[in-house]
């Protein structure tokens, strides 16, 4: 089977230059340690013309994975599920999960339930509504013939959490049966911005590494930061190999800075 996967970024404020479009690049990181093939990322204006065109192009080609981001939210130029439903000739419905999900969030809020946010319910015919843990709208999951469409919220927090939490696990266990090594370490004494550099040095020395940091104290007064790197290979020695290098590289880093590692 092909491992394909193209990304759809939909927003006019990406293609006037307005907003740096740092959804794809997450996106293309993510997919390749996953050990899917990125062969496309596309740019596209809010409009039915395009979104219709692009989305029927990827599933013609057979594209096994096609995330887009962006134009799910409550106003009026959000129309992704709207043009996704017409590409793929579905009926544009309100889905009952989806409704229950976006239901319970602005109940949760204290806010009323109005036209437009209503429509954060409504979806391709057939489609799978995947919870949003930070926003109001739902992804959306949908499968026409091999392929695999995925629309995600433009807002990067939204499109994280979503990922993270409900499409990397599945997508991980439908793709190439890849070895995947974890490790943690601990810093105390650096700010998470000043490990900022470090990591993204890090994280250019693979294609199949991600590091995320998580801070756990103070930023100024008592920093302390946990990071997690983890990378993916065919071969479970190349993966021990390649993260124990990236670990030795921050290690060396974050003392040179001062820091202390506590794990």
């Amino acid at each position: 089977m092909s491992y394909t996967a193209w990304i759809i970024s939909i927003g006019n404020e990406l293609l006037i230059g307005k907003t740096v479009n740092t959804n794809a690049a997450w996106l293309a990181k993510k997919l390749t340690l996953l050990g899917y093939e990125v062969r496309r990322v596309i740019t596209i204006p809010d409009n039915e013309e395009d979104e219709v065109e692009v989305f029927r192009d990827a599933v013609r080609r057979g594209i096994r994975v096609v995330i887009s981001t962006g134009g799910l939210g409550p106003t009026f130029d959000d129309r992704t599920s709207e043009y996704l439903a017409k590409a793929l000739n579905r009926k544009y419905v309100i889905n009952d999960d989806a409704l229950r999900m976006v239901v319970e969030t602005f109940k949760a809020k204290g806010l009323e339930l109005t036209e437009p946010r209503l429509k954060q319910a409504k979806m391709p015919e057939g489609a799978r509504p995947l919870p949003n843990p930070v926003g109001t709208a739902p992804g959306i999951w949908v499968e026409e013939g091999n392929t695999i469409i995925i629309a995600l919220p433009g807002v990067p927090s939204e499109m994280m959490g979503i990922f993270e939490n409900y499409v990397e696990p599945k997508l991980r266990e439908i793709g190439p049966k890849l070895h995947f090594v974890e490790k943690s370490i601990t810093v105390k004494g650096v700010p998470e911005a000043d490990l900022a550099p470090i990591i993204e040095r890090g994280m250019k020395m693979s294609s199949r590494v991600y590091i995320k940091s998580h801070p756990k104290g103070h930023e100024i007064r008592a920093p302390l930061v946990e990071i997690h790197i983890y990378v993916s290979s065919e071969d479970v020695r190349n993966a021990e190999n390649e993260i124990n290098k990236i670990v030795d590289y921050l290690v060396t880093s974050i003392k040179e800075k001062g820091g202390e590692i506590l794990s």
